[in-house]
């Protein structure tokens, strides 16, 4: 365990730069940083480049901010954003839920012993695998994403059983950083509308369905939303459909999900979503939508994902080259699109940084990119760099704890990066790097 000395006094401008970073960063005599008492320049030395790093107290942190901004409601931990075991374990221990897409996720958290009713499967094209890996683990809900799922799920869920479920409705509320990530409209593939009745039609099959008890609504968004503004819409929106149900029915819903997208900084300056201002402007639009309907106020469930493990990640690479093109400085790093595919399909910024070493040299503009064949192949465009970059420096990515290695690839047959935890001045491999040994075991035919 390396020995930490006290850093220099930081000044204001350098203080703003780790904004984005997790709480626990500090700068080290001779340019490092530590991340949870662990020097990045140590980490890269001792699990190669490039790696991953999550904070785990400032997950655990993060999970106990939302459990005390929301003391009454449900939080379910988005496993889309990034799951492994050890995650699963933090997220379980801090006392949420976990929200699935897939068979893959639910078994793996199972596998950890996170308990199957505490966990939400959803997906607009649940397989029959997803399904009857959810019924046989029983997991606590089933949001229904389509009509054509009703009748199958019915179907699967054994004689004298009730599996409770909730219906992923369209509110018609446009927020999120990037069309991509926009999943509240009209115009995508999750959920059900209630202006073409579609939503209406499947609850009321649903009501007739004796194998099936539906809980509540669900809706979700979008990503990267910073503003409350669109949630407090999707509220009395969805208490409108809560009364209309009451009234076509004669059933009270005691569940109401909104879903996650809350934005973080990737960059100083950038804007977060303010969780505790949140809670308090959805707990008065709630009560007061729900006064005016004369309806009983529905248990709210939440499902951030990016809000509590992106913060928490670090990527770090190797510089493998620096060229100047046409202008253009250009460094490359020993990753790229395959940990990261972010910036190639939503345009995200980062702010990369020097690690390892300082450097007395005057920053200018160079553009990071990977090292696949891509032309689209670039982390950040145009970032401050110090001007002596050279081979061999290694670059630090903050805010890497989310959609990064849950979208890695291995174009190129370059294996996905390790994931190491840190604390307390330690480090401990979480997730082994992938290998070509790897890559060659599933290829079995000539």
């Amino acid at each position: 365990m390396t020995t930490l000395h006290p850093a220099p006094p930081v000044d204001g401008d350098a203080a703003a730069q780790l904004a984005v970073w997790p709480a626990s960063t500090t700068r080290l005599p001779g340019g490092d940083l530590a991340v949870g008492g662990v020097p990045l320049g140590e980490l890269a030395d001792r699990y190669d480049t490039p790696v991953y790093l999550l904070d785990e107290e400032e997950v655990r942190t993060r999970c106990r901010a939302y459990r005390a901004a929301f003391p009454d409601a449900g939080i379910h931990y988005a496993a889309k954003a990034f799951l492994c075991r050890a995650l699963a374990h933090w997220v379980e221990e801090e006392g949420l839920g976990l929200d699935v897409c897939s068979a893959g996720e639910l078994e793996l958290a199972v596998a950890t012993g996170f308990p199957a009713e505490r966990i939400v499967l959803h997906g607009n094209a649940k397989s029959p695998r997803d399904i009857d890996t959810a019924l046989r683990l029983g997991v606590g809900r089933i949001v229904i994403d389509s009509p054509s799922e009703i009748a199958r799920l019915a179907a699967a869920v054994a004689p004298g059983q009730r599996q409770d479920v909730m219906v992923r409705v369209v509110p018609g509320v446009a927020a999120g950083a990037h069309d991509a990530i926009r999943t509240g409209t009209e115009d995508q593939k999750f959920g059900m509308s209630t202006g073409d009745g579609y939503a209406q039609h499947a609850i009321a099959r649903i009501l007739d369905q004796p194998r099936l008890r539906l809980t509540g609504l669900h809706c979700h968004l979008g990503s990267q939303i910073a503003d409350v503004r669109p949630y407090l819409t999707a509220v009395r929106r969805m208490v409108g459909l809560l009364a209309r149900i009451r009234e076509s029915h004669g059933v009270l819903l005691p569940e109401l999900d909104l879903g996650g997208g809350h934005a973080v900084p990737y960059r100083p300056g950038e804007a977060a979503l303010d969780v505790p201002g949140l809670a308090r402007r959805l707990r008065a639009e709630l009560e007061e939508a729900c006064a005016a309907a004369r309806l009983p106020v529905p248990r709210l469930l939440l499902e951030p994902g990016r809000a509590i493990t992106g913060p928490a990640g670090v990527a770090v690479y190797r510089v493998l080259s620096v060229k100047q093109t046409a202008g253009t400085v250009f460094a490359a790093v020993d990753g790229g699109m395959c940990d990261n595919p972010r910036p190639a399909l939503y345009g995200v910024r980062y702010a990369p940084r020097l690690v390892g070493r300082a450097s007395r040299t005057e920053d200018r503009p160079t553009t990071v990119v990977g090292r696949l064949c891509e032309a689209g192949d670039v982390l950040a465009e145009d970032v401050p760099l110090p001007a002596d970059l050279h081979p061999g420096d290694l670059l630090a990515v903050p805010v890497a704890g989310a959609y990064h290695l849950s979208m890695a690839s291995v174009q190129n047959l370059v294996g996905r990066p390790p994931v190491v935890a840190v604390g307390c001045g330690r480090s401990r491999l979480l997730v082994r790097r992938e290998t070509l040994a790897d890559v060659r075991a599933r290829d079995i035919g000539l």
